[in-house]
């Protein structure tokens, strides 16, 4: 080749040289932008006299500075990021909303312990009777207040899956159409700007969702979420859909679409904006509004078992105080029956805050507990654990598979009310008075008498506990006592329970009657200011213990989430950073290398102009 030849190419190398530098400090504030770099080869050398001479420069590719593995890491930390942010940020609003004076549970709680304590002190109060009841509905009204609100973050969340899965299903359509466009142009060459748009696609579905990315030999990438889902193989992607797969409308799940019913994959997905979401919902919202609803269950049914365990200012057995929701059951969307089981409350106080999947397998049901996945009861007819029974004879039609979602508590907050409108009807007096026989001559003395079963027609029936020295029993309505000579000994009949302290001599009697014709007496009322104190909620925890414990985790959740998002945006930065130190634009670099492109370009021009003037001058020669 000519001198003239191998100066153009050189030409023509460092004029792309110069475009593609040039290209770089106009993107250098383009956001995912990766430098590029013009990779020049000498051109095969021609024999010539016994030697190679060379043929000059061609340019053999516009490298993509870009490293797999940094931009793995990234993507990384964006998901993580993305996903602390918004745990931090939901789990702040509901533990402001939880812990706050004016919207929060505790300070309306006290108030109604305090009411209760009031009428205790003065039980023919008809003012203190009053604030009671107007407290009992404050109570009420809070409980309902709180549980309208988390409901609200509930839809706000809802809302926000939704649009997330819908912005999944663009993003990677996106990636999808990229992938079949660069695969279709990478037989021309490597399309540089498409590799970077798909790099930002997949760092903006990153921000939505955890996701795990490999390349093609065709250039083409795959993209998994969950534990392998894939939502884009080459140049198709598969859709997620957000809607009720576990059979609760009020909370949508993710699924992956397919030909058939989606596969529920919302277990599965972590990381992301959507992470956060699901796990928030689960873990503080569903928590939150679990524990309140059981905590308004153990309040309403406490007080309301103890005021029928009294005498109003009418001498009449008290009635409820408070009315109460029944547990929640949803069907699954695809069961084969419409018949749902019915679900009620036994023991409030053995009520957890889980909710319960119940399940047919086509000969047995089995209820297992939703919050550590334990099989509680199995068999059919009516099935009994943690304070609920489940009649499962009122489904009629079940095929194998079929199950329904079971809530004793989500909805209890929400269904606490007051029912009693009359302050006279608070129990505050004792059902029941016992009194020591006239002839009696030992030193026996009532230590207590209760009511303990209100159901019982004969307790207001007048009774003698008779004392047999013989035998050494208390012996009524047939049935026998033996004495405790040492302590107390606890005589039960008719729904009341006595405990007698001391040893009476034989034939001393114990009498117990209605208490009627004592307004002042307040024994009842306060057995209910002692519920206070008392450990209902599962057998562990008062009331104010209860609602402390959701405050204490709901906070804790909160300071883990700032922590947490602390260090992923730590750790963002310092993945950008890195990415940076390789892909991004150096201005002074690329200053440097335009500098140094012009210079060669000049010499290559130079060569050209000293070609010419050799060949003139030869021609010259020629000439003459």
């Amino acid at each position: 080749m000519s001198t003239s030849g191998i100066g153009t190419s050189a030409l023509l190398a460092f004029q792309r040289a110069i475009g593609t530098t040039s290209n770089n400090i106009a993107n250098s504030a383009t956001e995912g932008y990766s430098r590029q770099r013009t990779e020049m080869a000498n051109r095969p050398p021609q024999f010539m006299g016994g030697s190679y001479m060379g043929q000059g420069v061609d340019v053999s590719t516009i490298r993509r500075i870009s490293d797999d593995f940094v931009n793995t890491q990234l993507r990384n930390a964006i998901s993580t990021q993305s996903n602390a942010e918004a745990r931090a940020a939901l789990a702040g609003r509901i533990d402001d909303l939880l812990g706050s004076s004016s919207s929060g549970l505790t300070p309306v709680l006290q108030d109604f312990f305090d009411a209760a304590q009031d009428v205790a002190n003065d039980p023919t109060s008809s003012a203190a009777r009053t604030v009671f009841l107007t407290e009992a509905e404050s109570l009420a009204e809070r409980f309902g207040a709180i549980d309208r609100r988390l409901q609200e973050q509930r839809e706000i969340i809802n809302g926000q899956i939704r649009t997330g899965v819908n912005e999944v299903n663009s993003l990677t359509d996106a990636i999808a159409g990229l992938n079949r466009e660069i695969v279709s142009k990478s037989t021309q060459g490597t399309p540089n700007d498409l590799l970077d748009q798909r790099d930002r696609l997949l760092n903006q579905l990153a921000e939505k969702i955890d996701v795990r990315v490999t390349e093609q030999d065709d250039g083409a990438v795959n993209v998994f979420v969950g534990n392998g889902q894939a939502v884009v193989l080459g140049g198709n992607n598969r859709e997620l859909v957000a809607d009720a797969l576990s059979g609760d409308p009020l909370s949508p799940d993710i699924g992956l679409a397919t030909a058939g019913d989606p596969v529920n994959i919302t277990r599965f997905v972590q990381g992301g904006e959507l992470g956060a979401l699901l796990e928030t919902r689960s873990g503080v919202i569903d928590r939150a509004q679990n524990t309140l609803g059981q905590l308004a269950l153990n309040v309403g049914a406490e007080y309301n078992a103890q005021n029928r365990l009294g005498l109003d200012l009418n001498d009449q057995l008290g009635g409820d105080i408070f009315g109460l929701g029944d547990p929640t059951v949803r069907a699954a969307r695809n069961n084969t029956t419409a018949d749902m089981p019915e679900v009620a409350f036994v023991d409030s106080r053995a009520v957890t805050t889980s909710d319960y999947r119940l399940s047919y397998d086509g000969a047995d049901y089995e209820l297992r507990r939703l919050s550590d996945g334990e099989l509680v009861a199995s068999g059919n007819g009516v099935l009994e654990a943690d304070g609920i029974s489940v009649d499962t004879g009122t489904i009629a039609g079940a095929a194998d598979g079929d199950n329904w979602l079971i809530q004793p508590t989500r909805n209890g907050a929400r269904d606490l009310s007051v029912v009693m409108t009359r302050p006279e009807g608070i129990a505050a007096a004792a059902a029941v008075r016992a009194d020591l026989g006239e002839d009696n001559t030992g030193d026996a003395a009532i230590a207590s008498v209760q009511a303990v079963d209100a159901t019982d027609p004969d307790l207001l029936t007048d009774a003698v506990v008779t004392y047999n020295g013989t035998t050494q029993e208390f012996e009524v309505n047939g049935d026998t006592f033996a004495l405790d000579p040492d302590g107390v000994t606890t005589v039960t009949a008719n729904g009341w329970e006595m405990e007698i302290r001391g040893v009476p001599d034989d034939g001393d009697t114990f009498e117990v009657s209605s208490n009627e014709g004592y307004p002042g007496d307040n024994r009842n009322m306060l057995a209910m200011a002692d519920l206070q104190e008392q450990r209902m909620v599962e057998g562990q925890r008062n009331f104010g213990d209860a609602y402390n414990s959701l405050l204490a985790d709901v906070g804790t959740r909160t300071r883990q989430a700032q922590v947490a998002n602390d260090s992923a945006q730590a750790q963002l930065e310092q993945a950008r950073a890195q990415r940076e130190a390789i892909s991004g634009v150096n201005l002074d670099e690329e200053a440097a290398d335009l500098i140094r492109y012009q210079q060669a370009y000049q010499a290559a021009a130079q060569v050209i102009s000293v070609s010419n003037s050799l060949f003139d001058s030869l021609l010259g020669a020629v000439r003459r």
